[in-house]
């Protein structure tokens, strides 16, 4: 015959066990408020000494739990004020996706965001320069996707086709100079690859300007 307890606790946070459980009942039931208060510290103190990795930073996770397991009928004076009971199993709210459809889904939505950037320069250099980064990074999607029978007029079509004939470069141009290879020389860099550059550059030249010159420079013999 099994035996049963007839007064089985009830476990509101099972991760914290029976026995933190009834300490956190019996605090509760202390009628001496700063008793209470001090007894609750200890209790605090006690979970961070059964758990060594919780940091400092979530001691209001911890005393947001240690109202939680009172049932919220704890009244002490917390560094934290105790939580809305109500905001217990609320749904949280739904994420915000972006709103409409990817025209071409193997470019992705990261190319419709350069393409509205591109759209915005108002200097015709920067905005060739800019088309061309796109058109390298479009070339290369498309040959994943489709690796027969590419054109860079696919690619201008496309260009056209996202930026509404906003956006437009010579064909001729791209393919006798080879725009849209990715191995091209481009004046156009991301911001962090030109910041690299520059700071790399500065370093060249401070390294040349330090470099003594005893006059001993060798020549070449014949």
């Amino acid at each position: 015959m099994e035996h049963f307890e007839p007064d089985k606790q009830k476990l509101i946070l099972k991760e914290y066990g029976k026995n933190i459980q009834r300490l956190v009942d019996h605090i509760t039931a202390i009628e001496d408020r700063d008793k209470r208060t001090q007894s609750a510290y200890t209790v605090i103190e006690i979970i961070k000494q059964l758990n060594p990795t919780i940091k400092q930073e979530n001691d209001q996770k911890l005393w947001d739990d240690l109202y939680i397991m009172s049932d919220f009928k704890l009244d002490v004076d917390a560094p934290f004020p105790m939580p809305e009971k109500e905001l217990l199993g609320k749904k949280p709210l739904p994420i915000g996706y972006p709103k409409g459809e990817v025209r071409f889904k193997h470019y992705g939505r990261n190319i419709e965001k350069l393409i509205e950037g591109a759209i915005k320069l108002e200097d015709d250099e920067e905005q060739e320069a800019a088309i061309i980064f796109i058109g390298q990074l479009m070339r290369s999607f498309h040959s994943t996707w489709n690796r027969e029978n590419f054109d860079d007029a696919i690619i201008l079509d496309d260009i056209k086709t996202l930026s509404k004939g906003k956006l437009h470069i010579d064909l001729e141009k791209v393919k006798e100079n080879g725009l849209f290879e990715s191995n091209t020389h481009r004046d156009f860099k991301p911001p962090l690859q030109e910041e690299r550059t520059n700071s790399k550059n500065k370093r060249s030249n401070h390294n040349a300007k330090r470099r003594p010159n005893n006059g001993h420079n060798k020549k070449r013999r014949n």
